[in-house]
């Protein structure tokens, strides 16, 4: 079975046994491997070292939230992403995808900074961006309040609201959009958000809805 096969059945199975919802089940994982995609082939132009990372990057992109501590213990989750892996590629590459999963959210980026991986650095902002470009996406971050407070639409949008207020939308003025690729094309992304909360508005005040 080819690897990439693998990696999807280790998701789907993660997700079912840990209760991962939609907000962060296989559909983001596919979302930020396509942002990873987009982004590695536009940075490895300017970092051509990159290409060396780019299996990493992938893997990393897939599997970053199948150790997320909204769902499961986060040393038990990595532990068994590595056990998974080691059949499968070799332990350099375990020990990155491990490195880059486990520091790369938002909140750990917040409270510690960047870490310092040498020479694979770049794969490790291009998976994170990659991750940080899919929270441009409003209705999966309603989805996850909706889960959360038991299909309430009206404190799910509050609430999304203001995450997309204090954190979405500050990307790029609290540094942490490097890539020329992220740069170039956030502010579309945060357009189409705009947009959809909009949209939301009116459906909300809608009187016969």
């Amino acid at each position: 079975m080819r690897l990439l096969n693998e990696l999807f059945n280790f998701i789907l199975l993660t997700s079912s046994k840990y209760g991962i919802d939609e907000s962060h089940d296989v559909s983001h994982s596919m979302n930020v491997l396509h942002y990873a995609q987009d982004i590695y082939e536009a940075q490895v132009y300017i970092y051509p070292p990159l290409k060396h990372y780019e299996r990493v990057i992938y893997i990393a992109a897939l599997l970053h939230d199948m150790c997320d501590k909204k769902y499961m213990d986060e040393i038990e989750g990595l532990n068994e992403i590595c056990n998974y892996l080691k059949p499968r590629i070799e332990e350099k590459e375990i020990a990155m995808v491990k490195n880059i999963v486990s520091t790369m959210s938002y909140s750990k980026v917040k409270v510690n900074g960047f870490p310092e991986f040498g020479e694979y650095m770049w794969a490790y902002h291009v998976v994170r961006e990659a991750d940080l470009l899919s929270a441009y996406d409003f209705d999966r971050c309603m989805i996850y309040h909706l889960k959360q407070n038991n299909g309430d639409i009206d404190s799910s949008f509050a609430n999304a609201s203001k995450l997309f207020e204090n954190r979405v939308f500050k990307h790029y003025d609290d540094g942490l959009l490097l890539t020329e690729y992220s740069k170039e094309n956030y502010m579309q992304y945060q357009s189409n958000a705009l947009n959809r909360i909009g949209a939301w508005k009116k459906l909300l005040r809608n009187p016969i809805l």
